[in-house]
């Protein structure tokens, strides 16, 4: 697929996660066959003020041939002047993004709320694209409290937009309920950019789905993925081997060169968790790993865990 000049090797996305794709995850994407990565959310408004938290975000893997940051925010000229900090030169492609429910995000009128106001949509990526060469691609959802994703993605086409992913469900749907694919392919068959299709891909059935019902270029791969990176791999039939234990601490290691060991362990407790499903711990096992402060600590209840 391409999006500006860019091609990408394959048509199975990671969608981008707050919380979720940080650069040890994106890698295992990249690893087991991703076609494109992005990281998460990164504060337009952040990256102005120069935080130190915001560029944390922007760590890179090697195996990320394309690299695409991923930006929130809702002032036009926060995004030029974010576009133009020297910290994301080394990114190909800047995402918007219009399609975060959060409530913290959602209250300063950014994410999905977006969606409400599809003339400040247009304005912000008008002045992205002005601002940069590279392409400008959006996240959106259906619409925020009602269905418009076929006229905001024509509104986002005509501001510039190089692509965009349709997350199948409304803002006040969250993650319930099910993605309408149906409603996806209405945005496929509106714009003339290619379109990624998002949500509730799990399996070979539901990716095969997917792509049947929307036509879409691509897909992106979510929470599916969180816990179970080689997902890539199943879906387009790479063959690679696959053990979860040594997944997990290469994404665990990756992560302590380079940030420090609080944050890691903090932060990998919730994927972990997700790794371990099916695999019947008890919870008592469960609430030790996940309670523990060490790396060291954490890796003999994981070696005791697989090894049982």
């Amino acid at each position: 697929m391409k999006i500006g000049d860019l091609e990408t090797k394959n048509n199975l996305f990671l969608a981008p996660m707050a919380g979720y794709t940080d650069v040890a995850l994106r890698h295992l994407a990249k690893k087991f066959g991703a076609g494109l990565t992005t990281t998460e959310m990164v504060s337009a408004k952040g990256l102005i003020y120069d935080s130190e938290k915001t560029k944390w975000l922007l760590h890179t893997s090697c195996l990320e041939d394309i690299k695409s940051v991923q930006l929130f925010g809702n002032e036009p000229q926060v995004f030029v002047e974010a576009i133009k900090n020297p910290v994301l030169e080394k990114f190909d492609i800047i995402d918007i993004n219009m399609g975060c429910p959060a409530p913290k995000i959602i209250k300063n009128g950014e994410g999905s709320f977006l969606m409400t106001n599809p003339d400040l949509a247009y304005e912000i990526v008008k002045a992205s694209c002005v601002a940069t060469k590279r392409p400008i691609t959006v996240k959106m959802r259906l619409g925020y409290e009602t269905n418009n994703a076929v006229e905001f993605a024509k509104t986002l086409e005509k501001a510039g937009a190089s692509a965009i992913c349709v997350h199948g469900r409304l803002k006040t749907q969250g993650y319930s309920g099910f993605a309408d694919y149906e409603e996806i392919a209405k945005v496929k068959r509106a714009v003339n950019i290619p379109v990624i299709a998002n949500g509730d891909v799990v399996d070979e059935n539901s990716y095969k789905k997917i792509l049947q019902v929307t036509n879409a270029d691509a897909v992106a791969i979510g929470r599916a993925s969180i816990g179970n990176p080689h997902i890539f791999a199943e879906l387009l039939h790479l063959d690679m081997p696959y053990d979860k234990f040594e997944t997990i601490k290469e994404q665990y290691e990756m992560l302590l060169r380079i940030y420090d060991e609080h944050f890691v362990i903090t932060n990998m407790r919730k994927q972990v968790n997700q790794y371990l499903k099916g695999l019947n711990v008890p919870q008592t096992v469960k609430l030790d790993l996940l309670t523990k402060q060490t790396y060291t600590e954490v890796l003999e209840i994981l070696q005791n865990i697989f090894k049982e």
